[in-house]
């Protein structure tokens, strides 16, 4: 990788360039070059790689099957929104050279040599930003560079003092270990020092008797607390003596603080730590729109790319909206538009080969909605998913409802239905088959107000299907049987526990404003869908808060789309494993609950809880996203409280102004929560603008379930929910009931 390799960089079937790709001597950094004229095209970092595929796993690689074997095509996968990367090696014997030697490269680390790694490499990368003349050394001026280009605005004459006392030998100029000492003055912890001497005799270390305070004290550790004192010494403490002697030093307390262990988030709370053994109805579950679509749903790209985000952000709920395609195969694609299409069989291998990397728990497939005719186009679909995807559709049904745990490695398939759901078990009866309605035409009907793209009408296209279901297709649909939403009542009296609604945004707002007790007692015993509004032509999203206040399981949102909704999904899903599912609150399980969200006097709770939340200080905070190169932000703190209508609020800190390196707030801010199950609490960062609105800069969202008290990091996401390290806020939390 180092000595450099000629590959095929491909983005279509024509377009097959060759490229030489080189490993730098950082082995952090990879760049590549055009075979024709030597200019180098672009480079990337390690840490910007998310994951490495082998063979045809990518449409473009599908399409060259033919063309290339699949040992010599790999994809390299970034985090965020960017591209991936196609290459065709010129043997199996690179490929694997290049595929193996980046898993390795991006493989996780243990938490103190990633730490170690994530600060080296954030060095090195501002040291190569400013040595403009590349010699390898760092005169003042660049060093005043740097500070700009690192959100510092520092007073000229400190900025010298830094420079002049890390300069050892008297130089003029930094270079190797003298810039790492620069760095470190300039990102030494007061707030974090000044926590430690309060508990340390010395000031210089911590015992373990020392330690034990403070995580009982401070971080309300009460169970186990000298095991894991101990556990903390032997992982971050980086001295050996002081490991030996069993004490922390202040380096080894700042490296605990900033580890899971030291997170906002119950470290605890990671894994499958919930009861899966309940009727799915009981759980959210983590749901998609649309999974295929990479952009708007007008004319936006379809792409088995969609299915392989979604499901490794722990989406459970996918959208396979199958319709008749040429040569007699089925195309996934958002019917009566202009959206491009993927062949069935693609997504079905995709589904096979990645619906257990995060979770292994069933997946709720909204599928095969749109498939036209009832010829052999709809009779294939069962057999692609066979030949294809594995023999994981359900087939087989019993009684009570099926729970999570039972339904392990399993698809199930939401659909219409001939007949009824006992049927499949007990062979068809003589009377006429009874094909069951879908939201096809509540969708339909917008679709109508939003289909006139370039002034043209399709009404005709738009009617709802009314051909007969291959019987084949209609003997895969089992517990999840799509069935029309006549009112809670004919629900009672006449649906099953199997059955499925699926509601606009607009409807389900209108049934949680006239009917919000009796919306969640039939969300305890059935399972309701809720999606985007057909105006939602942008693939923009709903709030889906006030969806989960009443225990809709199935929540389906664009993921493709950055958002505060998709923010607040992330955030409700990252617990349990990130299996997708998460278990409602007691009170959303039965069904005779008399709860309301939008009537205090339904919540059967013994009185509000407070939070509160000391944001002390952050740290090294990215630049807003196209700033010019001198710009320097004025970072300030929301913390938005997100739950039922009475607990929705939010608060602020002031900005600080020209810091975005190492601001420091101190502010305290509070808030009741009556209904804590259901809170999500999401911390934003903006830079403060007086005449225009604020820019984003970070966020962070969890369920107040999963908080962890005391003094904890918050490990800032991107606009997209991917990591930006180092950036974070240090705060201080409290929870009093």
């Amino acid at each position: 990788m180092q000595q450099g390799t000629l590959m095929r960089k491909v983005k279509s079937k024509s377009w097959k360039k060759q490229r030489y790709f080189k490993l730098q001597d950082d082995c952090m950094t990879i760049w590549y070059q055009s075979k024709r004229t030597g200019k180098i095209e672009s480079a990337f970092s390690i840490s910007d790689v998310e994951t490495v595929r082998e063979g045809h796993q990518s449409e473009v690689l599908q399409s060259l099957a033919e063309e290339f074997p699949p040992e010599r095509c790999f994809t390299i996968v970034f985090y965020g929104r960017r591209s991936n990367l196609d290459l065709i090696a010129g043997s199996a014997e690179e490929a694997q050279c290049w595929v193996q030697g980046l898993r390795q490269l991006i493989e996780p680390r243990s938490f103190p040599l990633t730490f170690a790694l994530v600060s080296c490499t954030w060095i090195r990368d501002w040291f190569q930003k400013a040595d403009k003349n590349k010699d390898g050394r760092m005169n003042f001026k660049e060093v005043q560079r740097l500070l700009k280009m690192m959100n510092v605005d520092m007073n000229e004459d400190h900025a010298l003092r830094l420079f002049q006392a890390a300069d050892k030998s008297e130089s003029g100029t930094l270079e190797g270990e003298e810039f790492v000492l620069f760095y470190k003055a300039l990102t030494q912890r007061e707030e974090v020092l000044s926590l430690f001497q309060d508990f340390s005799e010395d000031g210089k270390k911590l015992t373990l008797l020392e330690l034990v305070d403070f995580l009982r004290d401070k971080q309300l550790e009460d169970e186990g607390t000298e095991e894991l004192a101990m556990e903390l010494i032997d992982k971050y403490e980086p001295s050996e003596t002081a490991r030996a002697r069993h004490v922390l030093s202040a380096d080894g307390f700042l490296m605990y603080l900033c580890s899971p262990e030291g997170s906002i988030f119950n470290p605890q709370h990671r894994a499958l730590w919930q009861d899966m053994s309940q009727p799915l109805c009981h759980y959210f579950i983590s749901s998609s729109h649309n999974t295929y679509l990479m952009e708007d749903q007008i004319c936006g790209q379809s792409s088995i790319e969609g299915y392989i985000r979604a499901l490794k952000r722990g989406c459970r709920c996918l959208e396979v909206d199958c319709w008749d395609g040429p040569n007699g195969e089925p195309m996934v694609y958002h019917g009566h538009t202009f959206t491009s299409k993927i062949p069935f069989r693609e997504v079905v291998s995709t589904l096979g080969k990645h619906s257990r990397v995060e979770s292994s728990y069933p997946i709720p497939s909204s599928a095969l909605q749109g498939a036209g005719g009832a010829g052999p186009q709809q009779r294939g679909v069962p057999e692609d998913s066979r030949s294809h995807g594995g023999d994981r559709p359900l087939k087989v049904s019993t009684s009570p409802p099926p729970t999570p745990q039972e339904l392990k490695h399993k698809i199930l398939l939401k659909g219409k239905k001939i007949g009824r759901l006992e049927d499949t078990l007990d062979g068809p009866r003589d009377e006429a088959p009874d094909v069951s309605d879908d939201d096809n035409g509540a969708e339909a009907e917008e679709e109508r107000r939003r289909a006139k793209v370039g002034g043209t009408q399709r009404d005709s296209a738009l009617q709802k299907d009314k051909e007969t279901l291959a019987q084949a297709l209609s003997d895969c649909v089992v517990y999840c049987k799509s069935v029309s939403f006549r009112g809670f009542q004919e629900a009672r009296s006449h649906s099953r526990p199997s059955e499925i609604s699926s509601l606009s945004e607009a409807k389900a707002r209108k049934f949680i404003r006239d009917a919000g007790n009796e919306f969640v007692r039939h969300n305890a015993w059935q399972l309701t869908r809720i999606y985007p509004s057909g105006m939602r032509t942008d693939s923009s999203n709903y709030n889906p808060q006030e969806m989960w206040n009443v225990g809709c399981q199935i929540v389906a949102l664009n993921f493709q789309t950055a958002s505060m909704e998709m923010d607040l999904c992330d955030g409700l899903f990252s617990q349990n494993g990130r299996c997708g599912y998460v278990l409602k609150p007691p009170f959303m399980r039965d069904e005779e609950t008399l709860f309301n969200p939008s009537d205090p006097s339904s919540w059967d709770v013994p009185g509000p809880v407070t939070l509160t939340i000391q944001v002390i200080s952050g740290q090294q905070l990215p630049k807003v996203a196209n700033s010019k190169d001198g710009d320097i932000i004025d970072p300030l703190v929301r913390v938005e409280i997100h739950g039922v209508p009475a607990d929705q609020a939010h608060q602020e800190t002031k900005y600080i102004e020209n810091n975005g390196f190492n601001p420091r707030w101190d502010e305290t801010l509070q808030f009741q929560l009556h209904v804590p199950e259901l809170a999500l609490i999401r911390f934003v960062v903006e830079d403060y603008d007086k005449t225009s609105r604020n820019d984003f800069v970070g966020q962070y969202t969890l369920a107040f379930a999963n908080i962890k008290p005391g003094y904890r990091h918050i490990h800032l996401l991107s606009k997209d929910g991917t990591s930006i390290p180092p950036s974070s806020l240090f705060v201080h939390i409290c929870i009093t009931e």
